[in-house]
């Protein structure tokens, strides 16, 4: 997909948001949905999704991206509290090239331990669900 275009209110994201699919939510509130990802990277691996529609940041309406990165920011800090990673990767990928696979507008935080590999962006591998949970509990608990 391209970096224009129609917005797909059928992507992954925007089912989560409306309830048709499950997600482990770590936070909420009336503009931003937070939750972990269930093809991690890393141990705890969490998404920042804006709830209004825009396909990438480009398309972010600029009065939000402050929101969108302070709770990137606030979420990032309750990651590393909880989790203590010894760093943590924030990216957003933004049309197919660049490594976009979902069509909304999100934030990896990506929690980094020493001497442990981090798997691939979008490997198909997905992460125990219980797992997941728990991690949600953790992060959720330390913001």
């Amino acid at each position: 997909m391209s970096l224009h275009g129609e917005y797909d209110s059928d992507n992954v994201f925007a089912k989560i948001m409306r309830g048709e699919m499950p997600c482990v939510k770590v936070y909420e509130d009336k503009d931003i949905l937070s939750f972990m990802d269930v093809f991690p990277q890393s141990r705890g691996h969490t998404l920042v999704v804006p709830k209004a529609a825009s396909r990438n940041l480009l398309e972010v309406n600029p009065k939000d991206i402050g929101r969108l990165f302070g709770t990137v920011q606030r979420i990032a800090r309750a990651v590393e509290k909880a989790l203590s990673p010894d760093g943590i990767i924030i990216t957003q990928f933004n049309g197919a090239p660049a490594g976009q696979t979902v069509f909304h507008t999100h934030v990896h935080i990506i929690p980094r331990y020493a001497d442990i590999d981090m798997s691939q962006h979008a490997s198909g591998r997905m992460a125990d669900m219980d797992e997941l949970n728990t991690l949600a509990a953790k992060i959720s608990a330390a913001l």
